[in-house]
């Protein structure tokens, strides 16, 4: 069995060469993210991820979460010691204020932590994550009163928090939420419903967990401007702000699921007991908005949660294919032994598929982070709209495609191990497993990718999609005119793959309002085109630095030459898929409705 070991060269230079971390730790109250202490923090992180998260991550899907008779759930052996040194290390903090508790680093840092935590137990750290969500929500919109009672708490890790969104009738449509809140007269609010899907809903880390809650006032407008947000605790705090009184709200089952079985998935109950206390968050009816603060930074994380499980994958499928001895490889030297899969040209093929997937896609996230940092911080307010702006235009690239890609880098990595990968033994079935949610979590790929074709592109008319093609080709055209012969071939196979992206959204901000089922037929091959590209533009630039350094000769020269390597097969190998995408993306779909209109 190998174990994780986090690529720190592959972090540090997205870090540094392609987000632009210096830039980001010039910005103001991110003094304290210089080089020494990111790269002490790194280490560390990797240390934590290889020593405490990673042993326990097959031992966890084998023992998984159980529920008793009176509610309570009991996590795998070993979790809650690490999640108790979670805390006590600070990781639970890294990102977040330093007015309740946090260590107010940026989000670029502590995207590149995150990666470790999915890669080496992910089911462990949707605990945090969702956490991480609850604590935005309320500290973006909540009283004042909320925020000192639960934030430093949250923050500390000593009381964990949840996002309660969906109902058994209403999936993901959300206007259908039917969970009632009645005020009680005092401030406070009676809150009666059921909802599903409550990642740690129940668990035993911490002696309180804290519910984010969507439910209707009872003169609430129908719809989805009828909803509003409620934090509900476990346990109410008492003067003191300890865990008083035990709220209304119970774990009434768990969920058994295809993967991620070390994290709880609970069906919550709310009021069956007279109801369960809570108090509103922000103004009444603007639930959702708010909620989408949480599903926002959930969204991206679970695109992470892709990088981290592909990543995880392919190190075991490198460390499979190097000891598993079978057969001689073809067009080696007559004579030559049987030897390790790893010459065989078809691994090879599959194993530069997955590295070249994953390192586009953490090359998006990283980007897409330092962008949520410069949207915060940037001294300009014009900056930190046009920050924003892209900001949201890529994450549905980061949640929506990178999943997708996830679910084909660790089939890849079963596929290497050949038979023994549908074996759990060698723990490659695991990952095919836990990866399979990423794209289901907080919204499918289908309505990410509705989003991206109407929010993302259509509503301005494309002019979003057409800076982002302006910045991409301005890449494509200088590798293009390079001597050198990566670099130029990279650089033809971009500029032709970033034109066809153009010609998409053209023909999607025509159809989206004229043809708007054809151009939702459309939508998840468009949102693979433009991920496709996204990822392609991000190897691109890393080649041409990974070039200038070897010039220069700046760095470790066998690094930089694995960066064009991976740089020209994606560009060869993976960009052309573009072409495929096309057709589909812009009105393939139409026979698609008509024919299963008379079949389904």
């Amino acid at each position: 069995m190998s174990s994780y070991r986090a690529p720190i060269a592959d972090i540090r230079f997205v870090l540094d060469e392609l987000a632009g971390l210096p830039q980001v730790a010039g910005l103001p109250g991110w003094e304290d993210a210089a080089p020494d202490t990111v790269a002490a923090i790194l280490e560390e992180a990797g240390r934590f991820a290889t020593d405490v998260l990673d042993p326990l991550n097959r031992a966890g899907d084998r023992a998984a979460s159980v529920r008793h008779d009176d509610g309570s759930v009991t996590t795998p052996p070993g979790f809650k010691d690490a999640y108790l040194a979670f805390c006590a290390n600070g990781w639970n903090g890294l990102g977040k204020s330093v007015e309740f508790g946090g260590q107010g680093l940026p989000q670029l840092v502590a995207t590149a932590v995150e990666e470790m935590w999915h890669a080496s137990n992910m089911a462990f750290d949707l605990c945090p994550l969702l956490t991480q969500g609850a604590i935005e929500a309320i500290e973006r919109n909540g009283s004042e009163a909320l925020k000192h009672l639960y934030l430093p708490r949250m923050v500390a890790g000593e009381w964990t928090g949840t996002m309660n969104l969906t109902e058994p009738q209403a999936g993901s449509d959300l206007a259908a939420v039917r969970t009632r809140a009645v005020p009680a007269g005092d401030g406070s609010y009676r809150i009666h419903g059921q909802k599903i899907f409550i990642t740690y809903g129940e668990h035993d880390y911490t002696d309180n967990i804290v519910h984010l809650v969507l439910a209707r006032l009872p003169d609430a407008p129908e719809g989805v401007k009828g909803i509003s947000l409620f934090v509900v605790p476990k346990f109410l705090p008492d003067a003191g702000g300890r865990p008083g009184a035990r709220n209304d709200v119970h774990c009434v089952s768990i969920e058994d699921k295809l993967g991620i079985h070390a994290s709880p998935t609970c069906v919550m109950s709310y009021g069956d007991h007279g109801g369960a206390i809570g108090w509103l968050v922000g103004e009444a009816n603007r639930g959702l908005e708010y909620m989408f603060v949480m599903m926002n930074l959930a969204r991206f994380s679970v695109g992470l949660e892709g990088v981290g499980i592909a990543e995880r994958a392919y190190q075991r499928a490198v460390a499979y294919a190097r000891d598993r001895v079978q057969g001689r490889a073809v067009g080696l030297p007559a004579g030559a032994k049987t030897g390790a899969i790893v010459e065989h040209p078809d691994i090879r093929r599959m194993l530069m598929t997955m590295r070249a997937w994953i390192e586009a896609t953490r090359a998006v996230a990283y980007v897409t982070a330092a962008a949520m940092d410069n949207a915060a911080r940037h001294p300009d307010a014009e900056a930190r709209k046009r920050h924003q702006a892209f900001v949201e235009f890529l994450i549905p690239l980061v949640k929506g495609h990178t999943t997708e890609v996830a679910q084909e880098v660790a089939s890849l990595g079963l596929q290497i191990h050949g038979g023994m990968g549908f074996i759990e033994e060698t723990g490659a079935a695991q990952h095919v497993r836990d990866a399979r949610i990423t794209t289901i979590y907080e919204g499918t790929t289908g309505i990410q990718a509705n989003d991206f074709i109407g929010r993302k592109t259509a509503r301005d008319g494309g002019a979003l999609a057409k800076s982002v093609v302006a910045r991409m080709a301005s890449v494509a055209n200088e590798l293009a005119a390079s001597a050198d012969a990566d670099l130029k071939a990279i650089g033809a196979r971009l500029a032709a793959a970033v034109e066809t992206a153009a010609r998409a959204a053209d023909w999607m901000v025509g159809a989206y309002a004229s043809r708007p089922r054809v151009a939702h037929a459309g939508a998840v091959a468009y949102l693979r085109l433009w991920g496709t590209v996204v990822g392609g533009w991000q190897l691109a630039r890393g080649a041409k630095i990974a070039a200038e350094r070897l010039a220069a000769g700046v760095g470790d020269a066998a690094f930089l030459r694995a960066k064009i390597a991976t740089a020209r097969f994606y560009a060869d190998a993976l960009l052309p898929s573009v072409d495929a995408h096309y057709p589909l993306a812009t009105g393939g779909g139409e026979a698609a409705l008509a024919l299963a209109a008379e079949q389904f």
